[in-house]
């Protein structure tokens, strides 16, 4: 296979093999004034990339200045986003990875979604979705995502958590796990404690449980401890953790596998990964960002694309 550069229509240099017919990885840059360019160009450089893939990066690096964001940076990031969906709407690529962006910039522009997951949903007119965040670890999916705190009692409901389950399941039965064990975490300390803390357990979340077993696509478990299922999942004992709210799932996995864990928008028609950092502008430009997120998450795309064995992104738990 031959090596060789490529440019996208956005005008960044990209990577990586010459050969017809093989999958095509696209890569939005990000915000060029964050970690972005360095990641990308640290994951290409690496071997843990796999061959047989064309991997081309969306975005205009001169269009950012180093931990400087600005209009222009954000505006080359949303113009990377939107040459992502049009590639993956016209069949001409088969997942998308995305680099980090900036939302509060992203925003000021006009953006209307909290960030890119809700984005892809939008651009796919998918309503059925949800987000995942699988490392070497852990894999969470969470109920409810950008949302404030105040907000995610009344928004979780039996439906929802319904929803993300099966989608998770899904994911996992994908990866080659043929059974899933998937923990569902309460949302109060202790679970509720049967009442005593909340009863979002025993009247939302318990009913999901039970709705959601009766499909019989994985085995579901819970209301479970908040405090305490996540070390049981890391210790094997389950595939995955139904989170409820946002940092009740990042928080455990961060901790656990912050330079592993890769982001994934469940229900979309085309596989979109991520790395679980955001752009890092402090940092930016000087050479020392960690790429090994986004070595993951490209590994996952090409995974998820059908053509790659499965990675050691979530080894965790896989036996049994």
């Amino acid at each position: 296979m031959n090596l060789h550069q490529s440019f996208s229509p956005l005008g960044r240099c990209a990577r990586l093999a010459d050969a017809a017919g093989v999958p095509r990885i696209i890569i939005t840059l990000g915000d060029p004034a964050g970690i972005g360019p360095e990641v990308i160009d640290g994951a290409l450089a690496s071997p843990e990339i796999p061959h047989g893939f064309d991997i081309e990066v969306l975005g205009d690096r001169h269009a950012g200045t180093p931990g400087r964001p600005d209009a222009r940076s954000a505006a080359a990031a949303m113009a990377a986003l939107d040459e992502a969906v049009r590639q993956l709407k016209n069949g001409s690529a088969d997942a998308v990875v995305t680099g980090p962006v900036s939302k509060e910039a992203l925003q000021t522009l006009g953006f209307p979604h909290p960030g890119q997951t809700e984005y892809f949903a939008a651009a796919f007119g998918v309503t059925d979705y949800g987000m995942l965040l699988t490392g070497a670890t852990l894999t969470v999916g969470l109920a409810t995502i950008h949302e404030p705190l105040a907000e995610v009692p009344r928004l979780l409901t039996t439906d929802r958590i319904t929803r993300i389950g099966l989608l998770m399941a899904d994911f996992l039965r994908r990866r080659g796990i043929p059974d899933p064990r998937i923990a569902v975490a309460g949302l109060n300390p202790h679970a509720g404690e049967n009442g005593a803390f909340g009863n979002e357990e025993t009247r939302v979340i318990a009913p999901a449980i039970e709705r959601l077993n009766s499909t019989g696509i994985a085995r579901f478990s819970g209301p479970a401890v908040p405090d305490a299922i996540f070390r049981d999942a890391a210790q094997g004992l389950y595939h995955a953790v139904l989170a409820m709210y946002h940092d009740q799932g990042l928080i455990p996995l961060k901790l656990l596998d912050f330079d592993s864990a890769v982001n994934v928008t469940l229900g979309l028609p085309k596989p979109r990964t991520s790395p679980d950092h955001g752009t890092a502008f402090s940092i930016a430009g000087k050479g020392i960002a960690n790429p090994a997120s986004m070595i993951a998450a490209i590994r996952l795309a090409c995974e998820l694309a059908g053509k790659l064995p499965q990675s050691t992104v979530g080894e965790r738990g896989r036996e049994g």
